[in-house]
C-alpha cells in the first residue's frame, strides 16, 4: 500500500528542505504550491518532489488548494503535512504498519507539538489535527480552518503516544501571530456571519477561551510563555467577535439604503 505525502505551499522556504527530508521514505511528495515568489519550488525540485501548482487568485488561506493537491496523490492514503511541520520516523513506521492491518479506519488524527517563545506549549498539546486519511471520497471543504470529510471510521492516535507526533516548527513571534489573526479572523467573517453576536460575546468568548487554554488545558504550567498564549487565544476572539458586529452593521445599513 502507499502513502503520498502532501505539502501545501506559498512562500515556504524557510522550513522547506528539513520537512521535505522528514518525508523521505514515503512513496512520493507532493509540492502544490500558490504561486510562491520566493525559492519554493526551486527548493522542491532540487530535492526530488512533484511539483504543481494552484492558483492564489489573492487568497489567503490555503483550504481551497486541499482538494486540488489531494487529488494529484497516486497513493490510495494521503498524509498532509504543513510546510513547517516535521514527520518523526516513529509515525511513519506506524502508517505503513496501521494501512496493514484489516481494522484500519479511512482516516486518523495525529497529534501535533506547538512551540512559542521556544516553549514546548502542553497546553495546546495533543492538538489532534485530521491529517492522514484514504483519498478516495475525502472532500475538504475550502473553509478556512476546515477538517477533511472522510467516508467511512476514524480514530485519533493516543496523546500519551508523544512520539509519534508531528513537530510544529513556526515559533511565531507575537508580531507574526497578530498578523495571522487579522487574516484569519477576516476569512471567518462569512463562514459566521449568521451567528448574533452581541455585546456579552465580547467579554464572555475571550474569557472562555482564555481560561480553557490556561487553567483547563494547564497553560499555567507553561511559565509566563503559556499565559501569554492563553491571552493571546482570548485575543482572537475578540477580534472575530468585533469584526462579524462590524460587518453586521455594515449588512444592515445597506438594507436601509435599499
Amino acid at each position: 500500500m502507499e502513502i503520498s505525502i502532501i505539502i501545501n505551499t506559498y512562500n515556504a522556504s524557510k522550513h522547506l528542505r528539513e520537512v521535505v527530508k522528514s518525508a523521505q521514505g514515503f512513496n512520493e511528495t507532493i509540492i502544490c504550491d500558490m504561486e510562491s515568489t520566493d525559492d519554493t519550488v526551486a527548493i522542491a525540485k532540487e530535492l526530488g518532489c512533484k511539483v504543481v501548482i494552484f492558483p492564489k487568485n489573492n487568497c489567503t488561506i490555503v483550504e481551497p488548494a486541499r482538494n486540488f493537491a489531494i487529488s494529484q496523490a497516486k497513493g490510495p492514503w494521503v498524509l498532509v503535512v504543513d510546510a513547517d511541520e516535521i514527520i518523526p520516523p516513529q509515525l511513519k513506521e506506524y502508517l505503513y504498519q496501521r494501512i496493514k492491518q484489516p481494522n484500519c479506519p479511512s482516516g486518523l488524527y495525529i497529534p501535533r507539538k506547538n512551540y512559542f517563545m521556544g516553549t514546548f506549549m502542553r497546553c495546546f498539546y495533543p492538538d489532534h489535527l485530521l491529517r492522514f486519511f484514504k483519498k478516495e471520497g475525502t472532500v475538504w471543504p475550502p473553509i478556512i480552518h476546515s477538517i477533511p470529510l472522510v467516508q467511512g471510521d476514524i480514530e485519533r492516535i493516543p496523546a500519551k503516544r508523544e512520539e509519534l507526533a508531528l513537530i510544529h516548527l513556526a515559533d511565531d513571534s507575537v508580531t507574526e501571530i497578530i498578523r495571522k489573526f487579522n487574516d484569519y479572523t477576516d476569512n471567518e467573517i462569512e463562514r459566521k456571519k449568521h451567528k448574533n453576536y452581541g455585546v456579552a460575546a465580547l467579554f464572555h468568548r475571550p474569557f472562555v477561551r482564555f481560561f480553557k487554554a490556561y487553567i483547563i488545558k494547564g497553560g499555567i504550567k507553561d511559565g509566563k510563555e503559556g499565559f501569554i498564549r492563553a491571552m493571546l487565544d482570548g485575543y482572537y476572539q475578540f477580534l472575530m467577535v468585533s469584526k462579524i458586529i462590524e460587518q453586521r452593521k455594515k449588512d444592515n445599513k445597506k438594507k436601509q439604503l435599499q
